[in-house]
């Protein structure tokens, strides 16, 4: 039934996770749907591949704002 509800008026995302200031994982309130922005900026399917791609980034996003804090 909830996937007959957002065929009918579409997916309504919520961010699940900020994995950097322009990247950032959405899930669907109502079937669940996991998505996230691509290099383009555009909603894309959360596939275990960018689930990896996104949690490396995050690391790396992490390090260096922990570096840049130290530092200052």
């Amino acid at each position: 039934m909830k996937k007959f509800f957002c065929s009918l008026f579409g997916h309504h995302y919520t961010v699940s996770k900020k994995v950097t200031l322009h990247i950032k994982e959405y899930k669907c309130i109502h079937c669940q749907k996991q998505v996230t922005t691509d290099v383009s900026g555009n909603l894309s399917t959360l596939t275990p591949e960018l689930q990896d791609i996104n949690k490396t980034l995050e690391n790396i996003f992490q390090k260096r704002h922990r570096a840049a804090e130290h530092a200052a």
